[in-house]
């Protein structure tokens, strides 16, 4: 099987890079973050990336994201190339095109449930539309958030917090949503409601989402999983269950040791 997408510039790619590489250091002590890596990342697909501490993961997550610049290599959102984009237009890009989910929620302490939604929106100057503001409502709804409207994070539930984050990055209709451990800080019960919320962004509404987990749980809610070892994509597989990833993540660990 192969390992790596041929061209992140297909047609149904949200996201891709080439040949991408992410040093840190020079000479003898630079450090080899990510090596050569080729992938684009399906349109409506919900794409987990896998791999012990230190594989890249993170690091891949943040370059296809705009957050961090590679050493070598291309980057695209959608069929458009972002590789060489200065500070400014990868600020306006990242707002516009694309949502983020942490595992510190990152909520804004100071404004209530409404306002830390409406952030993306006031960041880029704009009002939402009628047809925005329906959409935000419908999501209100669903992720029962219709009641919390005027409480602070503070005053919410870890999941409840989580669920903020959602709304908020799905509030722009994004093409692609990076979350980056979303059930990290979250017990298992409530770490599994967010994973069906998520799910369901994809099967219902056609989100995109890119996953870094490190939890076999959490990756086999995806329709992909992609596995990383010292920098490089050793597997690309479609859905699988959580034994079986636990399996394969200990094979790998095995296999480097």
């Amino acid at each position: 099987m192969n390992t790596q997408a041929t061209s992140p510039q297909q047609a149904e790619a949200v996201a891709g890079v080439a040949n991408l590489g992410k040093y840190y250091g020079d000479g003898a002590h630079r450090v080899v973050a990510l090596h050569d890596i080729s992938i684009g990342v399906g349109r409506g697909q919900f794409t987990a990336i896998m791999g012990p501490s230190g594989s890249g993961k993170s690091t891949l997550m943040h370059v296809m994201a705009g957050l961090d610049t590679p050493s070598e290599g291309r980057v695209w959102l959608g069929g458009d190339e972002v590789t060489n984009l200065g500070d400014a237009e990868l600020t306006k890009l990242r707002r516009r095109r694309i949502g983020f989910i942490f595992q510190a929620f990152n909520l804004v302490p100071t404004l209530d449930v409404r306002g830390n939604i409406m952030l993306p929106f006031q960041l880029d100057g704009k009002k939402p539309s009628l047809k925005e503001m329906a959409w935000i409502d419908a999501l209100l709804g669903q992720l029962g958030l219709a009641e919390r409207l005027e409480h602070r994070p503070h005053e919410l539930s870890g999941g409840q917090q989580q669920r903020v984050a959602i709304a908020r990055a799905l509030a722009t209709n994004p093409d692609v949503i990076f979350a980056d451990e979303p059930t990290g800080a979250l017990d298992s019960r409530t770490g599994r409601e967010v994973l069906k919320l998520l799910r369901s962004a994809v099967t219902n509404s056609g989100q995109s989402i890119v996953m870094v987990t490190h939890d076999p749980i959490a990756a086999s809610y995806a329709d992909r999983i992609l596995f990383l070892a010292d920098g490089r994509v050793v597997a690309d597989r479609a859905a699988m269950t959580a034994e079986e990833i636990s399996t394969t993540m200990l094979n790998m660990e095995a296999n480097a040791a």
